[in-house]
């Protein structure tokens, strides 16, 4: 998707038009998911994919007339067995797809495309909000703004929106609401997520590598300056060098958004480690070991005054039971954990 943000922006800033498709809403099998989007140019040419076949066709048919007229418009696509032949798909569905104007002549979308570029280095939520209005009505005003919670760029909003907007739960999908009789597409485009590794061996090697991949923030800690390496980690967004797991909460900022692996080099560290994160409100806790290791380890802190409640907070044995051995293996199935977890948080 960052690409054809970028080019959306190079095109604007080189005062092209664009326009953009966007389904908004889906209902059944159809080829791509809500929030999917493609970028057409005046002369027909076009980046990203909404499904191809005949949808696509159609769609870059009615993207020509919505450069005639200036007039953005929704479009509704029933898929049946004749045309569905043409796709990857066995059954039929339907979507809604929004077909947007989107015009150089306003300095504000070329703001919000910009800062759409730079979507990782902006650690807080960041929501777009596209209004879907079609006809001469979509001629005038912007139709677009970038919602965080310190700041908004491109179309007003009044404050009792904003805060609808701000306190919604967002999941994978975009939302499509109605506010004061307008209807509202509204997408997380960044929530910050950040996984802390407390441990840098061989499988917390693996793991950063995924988390990376998948979206997280990855801060790997560890109290021996030859493991907690840049070297080992050149994935990860921090690599912190500790004196010892004793207070390494300390200067953490762990919140509801956190997710915590507890890899160390022993028992004892990890439950160190554990002690301390269960003092806090990270939305997982993860802790390598067996079960025997587990219980021995929960026996310890129950006799030290922790509550069973919070110990059934915890992810142990860690990861999802796919009967992994090597290190490559243990990893994707605590990473596949994470996303089953950040999935049902709603919080991407």
């Amino acid at each position: 998707m960052k690409e054809l943000y970028e080019s959306c922006a190079r095109l604007l800033s080189g005062g092209e038009d664009v326009v953009t498709a966007t389904i908004i809403q889906q209902d059944g099998s159809s080829p791509r998911t809500a929030g999917t989007k493609m970028l057409i140019r005046r002369d027909g040419s076009f980046q990203g994919t909404i499904g191809g076949g005949f949808l696509e066709g159609r769609v870059l048919q009615l993207a020509r007339e919505v450069y005639a007229s200036g007039r953005s418009l929704c479009e509704k696509f029933i898929f049946t067995p004749d045309n569905v032949s043409t796709m990857d798909m066995i059954c039929g569905g339907e979507v809604d797809v929004f077909i947007d104007l989107v015009p150089s002549t306003s300095p504000e979308y070329l703001e919000i495309y910009r800062f759409l570029t730079e979507l990782e280095n902006y650690r807080q939520r960041v929501l777009l909000v596209s209004k879907i209005i079609t006809g001469d009505e979509s001629k005038n005003g912007l139709k677009q703004c970038l919602l965080l919670e310190d700041k908004m760029i491109g179309m007003e909003m009044s404050g009792e929106q904003r805060e609808q907007l701000l306190q919604l739960k967002y999941g994978r999908s975009p939302l499509l609401l109605t506010m004061d009789g307008t209807k509202y597409l509204v997408e997380l485009l960044s929530s910050p997520t950040t996984v802390y590794i407390f441990g840098a061996g061989h499988v917390s090697q693996k793991i950063a590598r995924l988390t990376c991949l998948i979206g997280f923030r990855t801060i790997v800690l560890d109290d021996r300056e030859e493991f907690a390496s840049r070297q080992r980690f050149p994935w990860a967004d921090e690599i912190i060098v500790l004196n010892n797991f004793n207070q390494c909460f300390r200067d953490l900022p762990v919140d509801r958004s956190s997710y915590l692996i507890i890899v160390t080099r022993g028992h004892k560290s990890d439950m160190v480690v554990l002690a301390q994160a269960l003092e806090t409100e990270a939305c997982y806790i993860g802790m390598i070991g067996s079960r025997k290791k587990r219980d021995a380890i929960y026996k310890a802190l129950c006799e030290a005054g922790f509550r069973e409640d919070q110990l059934a907070r915890v992810y142990s044995p860690i990861g999802l039971p796919i009967n992994a051995e090597t290190p490559e293996e243990i990893a994707v199935s605590i990473v596949a954990e994470l996303i089953q977890v950040r999935a049902g948080q709603n919080n991407i």
